[in-house]
């Protein structure tokens, strides 16, 4: 049966946004699940690997990289960071792409660091600015590192690895932080009103999946982890602005849209106002799943959803 996926953010993104009269009364004759919540889960959902280990890392590098390279080695993320003091520790605030790095920030960084990995077996490069890789051994035992999107504004020391492994890379940490402390490039980068790239942050290790399957023939996606899972799978990736048709056998993904509003307006309602061939689901990052079909509209005596976050 077609099925039209609409990948979401977490429902408490919607809170206090009254529903158009339409998609509140789909919402409340739809079928409603609730399931694990957390970026993985939401993936895990439409996507199955095999090995089932999520190794964002070597997914992203087949797009950075290829996939032939992404297969060779391990891989792990070590993506620069802004890390700022403050009176109860030290908080990430800003990571990869959200420093706005160009070309003459990782040529001036990275050779510096360069030395310190390589001694440790550890290659660093950087096929783009804001994406930072150490080549691994297959082999390599990694911690539990933590994603951006979970630390993103949290005290770093709540999310240090406690596993015996992770020693070597607090010790690998500390050492970078003192050589990006000590680098000229961030005093350009303060004069020109930029944060300084003062940590690296480890994430995403692991090695590339021998498979992945999906029941979504079609992605569209700006999340380069997405495009890394399409072309292993061998499925159809386009940006997200290529998505033209709601009623269509596809996965869209709308997880990084800032305005709630704009999803209601523009992606919600639409899809819920169009005649239904097949089933649509809401696919929420908090795990809560809505599920539309032609038949609900015989749901009459069902009242329409009050809030999304209800």
């Amino acid at each position: 049966m077609p099925r039209l996926t609409l990948l979401l953010p977490a429902t408490s993104r919607f809170a206090g946004i009254a529903l158009p009269q339409v998609l509140a009364r789909a919402l409340g004759r739809a079928d409603r699940g609730v399931h694990d919540a957390g970026e993985d889960a939401q993936l895990a959902r439409h996507f199955q690997l095999v090995p089932n280990r999520w190794a964002h890392a070597a997914l992203t590098r087949v797009v950075d990289g290829g996939v032939e390279d992404a297969s060779l080695s391990g891989w792990l993320r070590a993506d620069p960071a802004y890390i700022r003091p403050d009176i109860n520790g030290a908080r990430l605030l800003a990571i990869g792409d959200a420093l706005g790095l160009d070309q003459t920030d990782a040529d001036a960084f990275l050779p510096a660091l360069r030395p310190l990995f390589g001694d440790a077996g550890f290659p660093l490069d950087a096929p783009t600015p804001g994406r930072w890789y150490l080549r691994l051994p297959k082999e390599a035992k990694l911690p539990a590192f933590t994603s951006p999107a979970q630390a993103l504004g949290d005290d770093v020391f709540e999310h240090i690895p406690a596993a015996p492994e992770a020693r070597r890379w607090r010790v690998l940490s500390s050492e970078a932080q003192v050589v990006l402390h000590n680098h000229p490039r961030n005093a350009a980068r303060a004069a020109a009103g930029r944060p300084p790239i003062n940590s690296l942050w480890f994430w995403g290790g692991g090695v590339l999946p021998d498979h992945v399957a999906s029941q979504c023939p079609t992605v569209y996606s700006d999340d380069v982890l997405l495009h890394g899972l399409a072309r292993v799978g061998k499925l159809a990736c386009m940006p997200l602005d290529a998505a033209k048709r709601l009623n269509a056998d596809a996965l869209i993904d709308l997880r990084a849209q800032r305005d709630p509003r704009a999803m209601l307006e523009h992606w919600l309602s639409p899809t819920a106002m169009a005649p239904l061939h097949g089933e649509v689901a809401f696919d929420f990052a908090d795990g809560v799943v809505f599920t539309l079909a032609a038949g609900q509209r015989w749901r009459f005596w069902r009242r329409p959803l009050a809030a999304i976050d209800a």
